[in-house]
């Protein structure tokens, strides 16, 4: 079967994953992730750069190589650098970041870089960020965060009218965060500004996933309680199966540059700004990806499925088709098809054309 027949098919409803059976072990399997995501941040902590912690800065360009040896040893010879950090940042260029220091040890560790390199001091740059600075900024990192949660949750209760979707779509969103941070946490990447900005990128894509499909639920689920074929289940089921090319086809088509350019700047450029915020991209948009199919929908399913509307309805769908409702002329109609199927060629956009006055009556 051919990549466009199985989509389809699952678009159809001929073939069909069910995703909403299993959706307790797929929400276990999602708070299990984000357990872990929480302890391991909490043991090994976040790299946190210096725009964050504060601290003095120094970075040496015009270097042969990315030998970082000699600023190591700089580094183990100066108490005053002791738990400084000693990064490559691009082809040419070593970072040094440790503690604040005056003006006096950074003139000396200036001194010694340039030594240690060969190069002139003014290839030594020293840049200080006090720790109030890094606070405001942490700050203002963890305000924006939250100011986006706030507005996805009106945003999304005005749109849906209804705030289980609005909550299933912000825990989706919590499972992307904490997969993220997990990923950062265990690779030990510097969490920078270019890496919030990452975050709130891959939260926007995430959103904008999750919204596709739960438009999907509301389309097919128009007046769901006034047939009996399917339950509101299943047709949250089909939503997620026709949804699901397009979900797959958009990822690969957004992760592709963005695999480039994680490889380009980890290995070539050892680092830097386009990493932390590819880095950011590349797990988040796979963890949105997946959260938008399998976490999102099954909340959703988990909180409505407990409202007597949709229970009193699932009971008359499954008693009907015990009773052999469901058997038109032998046959049994497929359950897993939406209450009112589309015909080709009838939908509003057609409908809402104007007629046209025959050419003879013109």
């Amino acid at each position: 079967m051919s990549f466009a027949s199985w989509g389809n098919a699952l678009y159809s409803g001929r073939k069909s994953y069910r995703f909403i059976d299993n959706r307790k072990y797929l929400l276990i399997a999602g708070a299990a992730l984000m357990l872990i995501s929480v302890l391991t941040m909490s043991v090994l902590g976040l790299e946190r750069s210096i725009d964050f912690k504060g601290g003095t800065e120094f970075t040496v360009s015009s270097v042969a190589g990315r030998d970082q040896a000699p600023a190591q040893k700089v580094v183990n010879t100066n108490p005053k650098l002791k738990g400084s950090s000693v990064n490559s940042v691009g082809a040419s260029s070593i970072r040094v970041q440790s503690v604040s220091l005056d003006v006096t040890d950074k003139r000396q560790v200036v001194s010694d870089l340039a030594k240690a390199y060969n190069v002139p001091e003014a290839k030594v740059a020293a840049t200080t960020i006090g720790p109030s600075w890094g606070a405001d900024v942490t700050y203002k990192a963890l305000q924006s965060l939250v100011i986006f949660f706030v507005l996805v949750a009106l945003m999304l209760w005005a749109y849906f009218r209804t705030w289980t979707m609005a909550f299933s779509a912000l825990f989706a969103l919590c499972h992307d965060v904490l997969i993220t941070g997990l990923v950062l946490a265990l690779t030990r990447v510097e969490i920078s500004p270019a890496t919030i900005i990452g975050v709130l990128t891959i939260l926007g894509y995430s959103l904008y996933d999750t919204v596709v499909v739960f438009d999907k639920v509301r389309e097919l689920s128009v007046d769901f309680e006034q047939q009996t074929r399917s339950t509101y289940g299943e047709l949250v089921n089909l939503a997620i199966n026709q949804t699901l090319v397009r979900s797959i086809n958009t990822s690969v088509v957004a992760l592709l540059p963005v695999t480039s350019i994680l490889l380009i700047s980890w290995i070539t450029l050892g680092g830097g700004t386009l990493r932390d915020i590819s880095l950011a991209l590349f797990v988040g948009m796979i963890a949105g990806t997946l959260s938008s199919i399998l976490i999102a929908p099954s909340m959703l399913m988990v909180l409505r499925s407990r409202t007597e509307k949709i229970s009193t309805h699932t009971q008359k769908v499954l008693e009907k088709r015990a009773g052999g409702s469901d058997q038109v002329e032998g046959k049994e109609t497929e359950l897993s098809r939406v209450a009112q199927p589309l015909k080709a060629g009838h939908h509003q956009g057609q409908q809402a054309q104007p007629k046209r006055t025959p050419r003879s009556k013109r």
